[in-house]
């Protein structure tokens, strides 16, 4: 990938490419619910969640969305003086409300000042065509990105961590997404239980199949307060968890069977230390796995897309 200066297309030249600056994504806590978790479709949740590993301390749902983003603002803006926001709509399912609440929502957010555009994170089973066609709309105007949890592409997975919706869902629901306006985005989760190497890999010869633009990607985490971390307590044998080296190892195999057009948002996500059970990576950062990600793919001659089928 010359232009990138990587192996595979990473979001940091995507964002360079489309908006010429530095753009950055403000988190937001509405106080979604979500369709498993308040009895529409299931009880308790997907049994790895725990919604606080990955929201920022000033993603407060009893705060007005304007606050949040300006609070979010204030904060990033000591660093970097001169940059533009997308506004992150990432706790629960972002989309699981009536359509004017909704509507209402993302006005509010788009009305803040250098704020362009919206990213919002939901669930295949949570999107209407309505929505849709209003994302279209808003996507004449500002950057919108939809991205669904995707997390497993074997049925039996999602069964086993309680997800409530099949694969065949998530194929359904983008290809209703298909050639509109905004981004498709796509998150999986690598090493659930009762998941081989070649299930996993598969992953990406699967989800390059879908119309999407982005990927997030991140090894499984047994987190506090989850139904998951009573299974790891009483069975933890049913658990495969990498270690940082053999993540890095897999991925570098994972890239190359990916679709080349599709950016790699990111490739690991770093739960809270006291929310952590497992497993144990000694705190290493992001931006190590991913120099040491870089690295590996270089001395292997390893590239995103050197391995897979075009159809």
């Amino acid at each position: 990938m010359k232009f990138t200066g990587k192996r595979y297309l990473d979001f940091s030249s995507f964002i360079k490419l489309n908006f010429g600056e530095r753009v950055q994504k403000i988190s937001l806590d509405i106080g979604f619910s979500c369709p498993n978790k308040d009895g529409s479709k299931g009880y308790g949740g997907c049994t790895y969640c725990n919604n606080d590993t990955f929201n920022p301390d000033y993603c407060e749902p009893q705060k007005k969305i304007k606050q949040q983003l300006e609070e979010g603002i204030l904060r990033f803006s000591k660093k970097y003086k001169s940059q533009k926001y997308l506004a992150y709509f990432q706790a629960y399912t972002n989309t699981y409300s009536d359509f004017e609440s909704l509507k209402k929502m993302y006005e509010e957010a788009l009305s803040v000042p250098n704020v362009i555009g919206l990213v919002i994170g939901t669930r295949p089973d949570c999107i209407s065509k309505e929505i849709i066609e209003y994302l279209d709309f808003l996507s004449k105007k500002y950057f919108i990105s939809l991205e669904f949890g995707v997390e497993s592409t074997l049925n039996k997975t999602l069964e086993k961590v309680n997800r409530c919706h099949s694969f065949e869902d998530t194929i359904a629901t983008y290809q209703l997404c298909k050639n509109k306006g905004f981004h498709l985005g796509a998150h999986l989760i690598l090493g659930l239980p009762g998941e081989s190497k070649e299930d996993l890999l598969n992953h990406a010869i699967e989800i390059s199949k879908l119309p999407i633009k982005t990927l997030k990607l991140h090894h499984l985490q047994i987190v506090k307060k989850s139904i998951m971390a009573n299974q790891y307590k009483q069975n933890p044998e049913d658990f495969n968890l990498f270690t940082s080296e053999s993540y890095i190892d897999f991925i570098t195999e994972f890239i190359s069977l990916l679709r080349p057009d599709i950016v790699i948002e990111r490739f690991i996500s770093e739960a809270p230390s006291d929310l952590l059970i497992a497993p144990n990576w000694n705190r290493i950062k992001n931006f190590e796995i991913v120099s040491k990600i870089d690295k590996k793919l270089e001395t292997e001659n390893i590239w995103q897309g050197k391995n897979y089928q075009y159809l």
